[in-house]
């Protein structure tokens, strides 16, 4: 068994403005690895502050940043940071006298993050978005859904947290490791809209190929093909197909009953549909389960449609420990990837309140007892520790 060393990102230290869902989910990746996160939220929460999502693994200080000294905490943390990461719009940290052409005068080995919807330049830049908004700019929305229907978005995944707050905390990684060479920082400008498109790159690539000639939904791996797509079990659940290569399409065709020699050529696009119907037919005559016992452990390609608590039951997921529990019993997966020395170990405690590291945050980084009470009287800083329940 391979001896565990520390953690990949231990020692980093990295300041998170707070700010919506890919941002915290950035911060939450690098603290799952390792980093020393220290979340900076606004104050005005009050006692017994909430929590925050993907908060896991990080501390959270205080402090109104609208007020030219609680701009000038931030500028001291910052000078100790390896990371400054912020998810405002164009200008606003300017506003602020935070942009990064002030905090890397500081800290020139600082690595600044901007994670935005639509960047830091370009017509956009000052306008309001969300996922879908994103999603649709990339031109990857144009390609989602049936053929019949609008196009739809796959919940907030992917513009929020894959081209989002994933290809940041690489950017991130990616800049870590160029200052080993180089001593410096950069500024990293991470936009949901062209991480969506890079992430859709082999779409981009593979329609000047034909792969993606026919109408939304109507192509192979958009749900057109009737061995790349879902179907109803007899007892309501559904089973996902994805039978593209010919040895395995015998085995989904094995599985169903059917017979090849009875049926058109599998790249039969007229015959698709006639083709879906024959299959969703096969599909309602068992149940969810009765089909598992036909697939499992095949190379059919063929897999139920779990819940997110069948997910975490299921004896695969359970095997490789997909799943944890936190200590207030909130499950969640497991970090990814498994690197086999270092692996991710996240927090199994609960998330910090807002405000509930302020005074041991400031003193770790070099603030005196005398400037946290002044601070806190003026009320550019807030402490918000948990009150015992009696």
């Amino acid at each position: 068994m391979a001896c565990l060393r520390a953690l990949p990102l231990q020692g980093i230290k990295v300041v998170e403005l707070a700010g919506l869902a890919p941002a915290p989910f950035c911060g939450m990746v690098l603290a799952d690895f390792g980093a020393q996160v220290v979340r900076v939220d606004r104050t005005g929460a009050g006692a017994g502050a909430g929590t925050s999502y993907l908060a896991r693994g990080k501390r959270s200080v205080a402090v109104d940043l609208k007020r030219p000294r609680g701009a000038a905490v931030l500028r001291r943390l910052s000078a100790q940071a390896d990371v400054v990461l912020e998810s405002f719009r164009h200008g606003v940290m300017e506003k602020l006298q935070l942009g990064p052409e002030i905090l890397q005068r500081e800290n020139p080995k600082l690595i600044y993050a901007r994670l935005s919807g639509f960047g830091h330049s370009g017509i956009f830049s000052r306008v309001a978005g969300h996922d879908i908004n994103y999603l649709a700019l990339s031109g990857v929305l144009s390609k989602m859904g049936r053929s019949s229907d609008s196009p739809y978005a796959p919940l907030n995944l992917l513009a929020d947290f894959g081209g989002g707050g994933l290809m940041c905390a690489l950017g991130i990684m990616m800049a870590l490791f160029e200052r080993t060479r180089s001593g410096k920082g950069q500024v990293i400008d991470a936009s949901m809209v062209e991480g969506t498109a890079y992430l859709s790159s082999f779409v981009w690539q593979t329609q000047q190929m034909g792969l993606w000639e026919q109408p939304r939904g109507q192509n192979m791996l958009d749900g057109g093909a009737p061995f790349y797509t879902t179907y109803r079990t007899a007892d309501g659940e559904f089973m996902a197909v994805g039978a593209v290569e010919p040895k395995f399409y015998e085995l989904l065709i094995k599985g169903l009953g059917l017979k090849s020699d009875e049926l058109p050529n599998q790249m039969s696009i007229t015959d698709w549909p006639e083709m879906k119907k024959k299959f969703a037919d096969a599909f309602a005559k068992k149940t969810k389960a009765e089909w598992c016992q036909i697939f499992d452990g095949t190379d059919a390609c063929v897999t139920p449609v779990l819940s997110f608590e069948e997910a975490v039951r299921h004896g695969h997921n359970k095997d490789r420990g997909s799943f944890f529990t936190d200590e207030k019993q909130v499950v969640s997966p497991r970090p990814a990837p498994l690197l086999s020395s270092t692996p991710a170990i996240p927090s199994s405690k609960r998330h910090p309140f807002v405000g509930e590291h302020t005074e041991e945050i400031l003193k770790e980084f070099g603030f005196s007892q005398e400037e946290i009470d002044q601070l806190n009287s003026d009320k550019i800083i807030e402490s918000n520790k948990p009150r015992a329940n009696l």
